[in-house]
C-alpha cells in the first residue's frame, strides 16, 4: 500500500474500513486500525491515514520499544508531537485505548461462579492486569464458589508487595466468605512465581485449614496473561482445602 496515497484513491476493497467490515478487525494491521481512528492523514501530498498510522508506530518503536506497549500509557502531548496529530486525533486514539482496556478488564457479573483460573483472572484483571505497581487482591466467594466481591489487600512498589495472611483472612471472615482466590500482579509481565510467592501461598493454605476456609488458588497476572499456582505447584496436595 502506498502510504502517501489518499484513502479515497485506494481500491474500495483495500481500504481499512471496508477490510474491517469484510474480514473483521483482527485481520487488519495495527497501522490500519490506527488509520480508521485517525480518519485523515497529514494533508494533500503528505502521509495518508494509513501512512500516518505507520509513522506513529515507527516513532513509538524507537530504542527497540514495543510500540503497542508505549501506546497503552502514552500521554496526549506525546501523541500530539507527531506532525498531523492534533487534539481531535489524539483524543480519539486515547479513548479507543482506554475503551479496549476496560473491555478487556471488565468484571464478571456479581454472583458469577468462579470455577476456573481463567474466570478468576478475569474477575481480578480490573484491579491487577495493567498496573505498574504490585497489588495484592482477593476474590471473596461463598460455599458454592459464587463471587461475593473483590478486595484489594495491599499495594506495593514496582517490584514487590506485602500481603499479610492476617489481613487476607480478616477480610474473608468480615465479609462472610468461605472460599477465596488470592492474586497479585507482576508489572514486568514475567508470570513466574517467586520464592516469596510460594512461601506466602503455603502460609495461606495452612492457615485456611485451621480457620475452616478454603483458598482455591493463587494467581499471578500481568500483561494480559495469568498463571495459576494451583495448576503449577504441588502445594494443594500438601495442604488439601476440602473445596
Amino acid at each position: 500500500m502506498t502510504y502517501s496515497l489518499r484513502i479515497a484513491d485506494i481500491p474500495v476493497t483495500e481500504r481499512p474500513r471496508e477490510r474491517l467490515l469484510s474480514l473483521g478487525a483482527k485481520h487488519l494491521a495495527t497501522a490500519e486500525l490506527i488509520a480508521i481512528l485517525l480518519g485523515t492523514g497529514q494533508g494533500k501530498g503528505k502521509l495518508s491515514a494509513v501512512g500516518l498510522g505507520q509513522y506513529i508506530l515507527q516513532n513509538l518503536s524507537q530504542n527497540q520499544r514495543d510500540p503497542l506497549e508505549v501506546l497503552r500509557s502514552i500521554s496526549p502531548p506525546e501523541l500530539m508531537n507527531t506532525p498531523g496529530v492534533g487534539p481531535a486525533k489524539a483524543t480519539t486514539i486515547l479513548a479507543a485505548i482506554e475503551l479496549g482496556k476496560r473491555a478487556f478488564q471488565s468484571r464478571p457479573l456479581d454472583r458469577t461462579i468462579i470455577d476456573s483460573p481463567s474466570v478468576a483472572a478475569a474477575a481480578l484483571s480490573h484491579e491487577l492486569m495493567w498496573e505498574n505497581r504490585e497489588i495484592f487482591a482477593i476474590l471473596l466467594l461463598d460455599v458454592k464458589h459464587r463471587l461475593l466481591g473483590t478486595q484489594i489487600v495491599s499495594i506495593g512498589t514496582a517490584t514487590e508487595t506485602l500481603a499479610s495472611p492476617r489481613e487476607i483472612f480478616k477480610e474473608a471472615i468480615r465479609q462472610g466468605a468461605t472460599r477465596l482466590v488470592v492474586g497479585h500482579n507482576h508489572p514486568s509481565g514475567n508470570l513466574e512465581a517467586s520464592q516469596p510467592d510460594i512461601d506466602l501461598t503455603r502460609q495461606l493454605l495452612a492457615g485456611a485449614q485451621l480457620l475452616e476456609l478454603a483458598v482455591l488458588d493463587h494467581l499471578i497476572l500481568g500483561h494480559g496473561g495469568h498463571l495459576s499456582l494451583r495448576q503449577t505447584t504441588t502445594l494443594w496436595d500438601e495442604f488439601p482445602q476440602g473445596d
